[in-house]
């Protein structure tokens, strides 16, 4: 396999197309968690996603010793993420992501994020502090590109307008969710989903304006793993963790099952396994996508690098999606 990469307007490193996720890492087992980000690094990787809640705090040090240890600061280019609601308040305001950015650096032990994404948004507020304190610490050096993640376009587009009109600089990165599963309902309050038929507008959209995506939960949940079947789905249902009922109530449609039944078709006729197809579909559409995964290994972030060289036809796509019924093959 061969990591790929792609560019960001404003990134001065190449951007690889799979960015490797930070919630695995934990300081009480760092000898496994530098391992991860070892053979990642190995693999090609050189884009990681962090935020500053995951293990409230927790994984953005582990990274950052990791970092620090293995001098490769300036061979990565870091994601960021501020402004999560902790303890049911929305804390998108100019203070809250100030103090989120400023203790993301500490942690990170370095001066600078290169494209930092505001976790949620909070519609209710103007749009212009926001877009103002973002520019504030771009100017300042201490973030460079930025962006949102859950944030709808027409926010984005909100925004991007507000800054235009003074010289500012916009949002020019999205991440929102967006797999081949369309979500029955949200998994958490406040999730933007850019999947199905009723994300294509949106879709579209990015692709004019030339924002890139990154996608998080490309496997649904892990509905694309292996283990949701139409057989197991009560099981686990009834004694799943926390995680697999999540799975069950936002994506254990008997129409995302048909989707599933396509999948594993594809899989078998291309000689790839389910979860490859699943992100094969991600990363096989008409736009800029780096996706964002959370592999427990070098191994699994292998597999997934291997499907890169794998694109999917427009007729693949779209059998895939069930909007025709004619195989592709």
């Amino acid at each position: 396999m061969t990591m790929q990469y792609g560019t960001i307007p404003g990134v001065d490193k190449p951007v690889s197309r799979l960015v490797q996720g930070t919630v695995p890492l934990s300081s009480a087992d760092l000898e496994a968690s530098f391992a991860l980000l070892d053979d990642t690094f190995e693999l090609g990787c050189r884009t990681y996603d962090t935020a500053h809640g995951y293990g409230n705090g927790d994984c953005e040090t582990v990274f950052g010793a990791w970092m620090k240890d293995r001098s490769v600061r300036d061979q990565i280019v870091v994601l960021g993420k501020g402004a999560h609601p902790y303890n049911g308040r929305a804390r998108v305001t100019p203070e809250d992501i100030t103090a989120d950015l400023h203790e993301s650096l500490q942690r990170q032990q370095h001066d600078f994020i290169d494209m930092y994404v505001l976790h949620r948004d909070n519609p209710d507020l103007p749009v212009g502090p926001i877009v103002e304190v973002l520019n504030r610490h771009k100017q300042d050096g201490k973030i460079g590109v930025f962006g949102g993640s859950n944030w709808s376009a027409s926010r984005i587009r909100e925004a991007n307008i507000y800054a235009a009109e003074r010289g500012l600089a916009g949002f020019t990165v999205s991440s929102p969710n967006f797999s081949l599963a369309v979500q029955m309902q949200p998994p958490w309050e406040g999730c933007l989903s850019v999947s199905g038929e009723a994300g294509k507008q949106e879709r579209d959209w990015y692709r004019q304006q030339g924002i890139p995506l990154l996608p998080w939960s490309s496997l649904a949940g892990g509905f694309f793993s292996g283990r949701f079947t139409r057989d197991t789905v009560d099981d686990i249902a009834a004694n799943g963790d926390y995680y697999e009922k999540l799975c069950v109530t936002s994506y254990c449609s008997e129409e995302n099952f048909r989707r599933l039944d396509r999948v594993t078709e594809a899989a078998a006729h291309h000689d790839m396994t389910i979860p490859q197809v699943a992100m094969a579909y991600v990363m096989s559409q008409p736009q800029e996508i780096f996706a964002l995964v959370g592999c427990r290994n070098g191994k699994e972030f292998a597999e997934n690098a291997a499907l890169l060289d794998r694109t999917l036809t427009p007729g693949e796509l779209a059998w895939l999606e069930l909007t025709t019924d004619e195989r592709p093959w």
